[in-house]
């Protein structure tokens, strides 16, 4: 079944009477957020504001605020550090997500080091005991390549 435009928090279907009306504010209210760029709403075709169900919340959370007596000036700031925080927390979020993935290859790389040592340390001991082997094998060879006389001593 296709969704309803309703559906979609982001699409502008609410005038600024009706904003006004569900929220209890002035219009011209809304009218001023615009033009300071609190809340800036789509236009219609006609040039008509059109407000989402996501932009109504902002104006609600702005208008919350104001009541609280903070300026429009204030407000325009703290919705921009808002989504600073936002973009801030997704990057932190990413960056987790990837730390993550560095965190687990470090550990595999790790693992492999550990791997290679061990085989190196066995590596070493071969050669060592070749090395043995071989100096026993040509002190072998040079007693018997001696004359028998030196050998009887």
């Amino acid at each position: 079944m296709p969704s309803l435009p309703l559906d979609d928090e982001n699409l502008p279907l609410f005038t600024v009477g009706q904003v006004s009306s569900m929220l209890e504010i002035q219009q011209a209210f809304l009218r001023r957020l615009d033009t300071l760029g609190v809340v800036r709403p789509s236009r219609s075709t006609g040039g008509q504001r059109r407000y989402s169900r996501s932009e109504i919340t902002v104006v609600q959370y702005v208008a919350r605020l104001a009541d609280e007596g903070m300026t429009l000036a204030a407000i325009r700031r703290v919705l921009d550090l808002e989504a600073q925080v936002g973009q801030l927390e997704a990057r932190l979020g990413h960056l987790g997500a990837k730390n993550g993935g560095l965190e687990e290859r470090i550990g595999q790389l790790r693992a492999r080091i550990a791997e290679l040592e061990q085989r190196a340390r066995e590596l070493v001991a071969e050669r060592d005991a070749l090395r043995v082997a071989l100096l026993e094998a040509r002190q072998r060879a040079a007693r018997s390549a001696r004359p028998a006389e030196e050998q009887d001593g």
